[in-house]
């Protein structure tokens, strides 16, 4: 007769994936620091870094906490989630921040007691917990894979993406949209789908990508985009990612601006808390440029190994569970920081045009290190509810 017990406490906590969120947190406070001293506008700054330090704090219980759950748990508790995200999403539209809504265009952020969060970042979590449990469920109960099962499960998916898409597109937060889509490619992929169906769909995905493109570049896409919504400021955004040096000195050069912050620290950067070119909201989505002129190409690449560490531990233990719901909320919660990485850092050298994410557990801003830190105590609580067989 077989049993099953705990591994003992050090084999049960995953320091591979512990090590690099904890140094991507200090530098983190460090590069906040420096964003801050620099800041024309001369904010709080130790009240703004205690701000910080107590998100961390508050992610290190919640790490601490989720690691705990279990899968049987979280399996009852998923539909919970989803349905408190998507009620915190709906009552957005009506209590959003206004001030910030004129700052950014996006209805997205929420304040109360003079802090401000944005629930899209938990609605992450509970989506990527949603998808694991439909596809597991899904595939429970059709072990015999056909086109038509596999169809079954693509309207499956799409029922509870589209609620939350919606309800995005009404805030206007185009980044934010991304990331999910990034989420649903990537279980779709690991969903077991057949190729037939894959391969198409991503055709697709390439010809709605060039049409796009070609639609913002011309007088005549652009003028088809403005029927549908698209505002002034994404266009501009287009532009300046197209021609971030572009010679108009009443549009925002926040592009060109990174670029030459990165460009001027050269190898090995100016050292600790140097500063010699001012980018605007350096503090959060262009927090890679302190880094990039401070510590050089170096210092930038210990940052992408960082977190190539970090996304490698999260694939380990993806590939390590035996728990079909554990695999798929890994490969969501892996989709999730990898795209705010590459994203935030190919926008920061202009690979990319911006789309206002933040680099995870870097960037200043609370919701956004809380819900990195759920999807960190999620992989942990993989390896931490872990048993093995032993015999009689």
């Amino acid at each position: 007769m077989e049993k099953t017990k705990k591994l003992n406490i050090d084999n049960r906590i995953d320091y591979g994936v512990i090590l690099p969120v904890f140094l991507l947190s200090l530098i983190g406070i460090l590069s906040l620091y420096v964003a801050l001293d620099h800041d024309p506008n001369r904010p709080e700054i130790a009240s703004m870094l205690i701000k910080q330090g107590l998100w961390y704090l508050i992610g290190v219980v919640s790490i601490v906490v989720i690691m705990h759950f279990n899968s049987k748990l979280l399996w009852r508790l998923t539909p919970v989630f989803y349905g408190i995200g998507l009620l915190m999403m709906g009552l957005l539209l009506k209590f959003y921040d206004p001030y910030l809504e004129q700052q950014t265009g996006s209805k997205n952020w929420i304040s109360f007691g003079g802090t401000t969060f944005q629930p899209s970042e938990l609605m992450k979590i509970a989506f990527i917990l949603m998808l694991a449990y439909v596809v597991t469920m899904h595939n429970v109960k059709h072990r015999e894979r056909t086109l038509k099962t596999d169809g079954i499960l693509i309207g499956k998916i799409a029922l509870v993406t589209l609620p939350v898409i919606v309800l995005i597109l009404l805030q206007k937060d185009f980044g934010t949209m991304l990331v999910f889509i990034a989420i649903v490619a990537g279980v779709f992929l690991m969903s077991g789908i057949s190729w037939k169906i894959i391969l198409p769909v991503f055709l697709a995905g390439l010809i709605l990508g060039a049409g796009m493109i070609y639609l913002v570049t011309t007088d005549t896409g652009r003028e088809l985009l403005n029927k549908v919504g698209f505002k002034a400021y994404q266009f501009e955004r287009i532009d300046l990612w197209m021609n971030p040096f572009h010679n108009d000195q009443n549009r925002s050069f926040q592009p060109a601006l990174a670029i030459t912050a990165i460009g001027s620290g050269g190898l090995f950067g100016k050292g600790f808390n140097v500063s010699d070119v001012y980018v605007p909201v350096r503090e959060s989505d262009m927090i890679f440029t302190v880094v990039g002129e401070n510590f050089g190409f170096i210092g930038s690449c210990f940052i992408i190994l960082l977190y190539f560490i970090l996304i490698y531990r999260m694939i380990r233990v993806c590939f390590e569970t035996n728990n079909e719901f554990y695999a798929y909320l890994a490969t969501g919660i892996i989709m999730m920081i990898l795209f705010h990485v590459f994203e935030n850092i190919g926008a920061n050298i202009g690979l990319l045009p911006l789309t206002g994410i933040p680099l995870p557990f870097i960037s200043q801003g609370g919701s956004s290190i809380l819900g990195n830190m759920i999807g960190v105590g999620l992989i942990l609580s993989m390896k931490y509810q872990k048993e093995t067989v032993i015999g009689d």
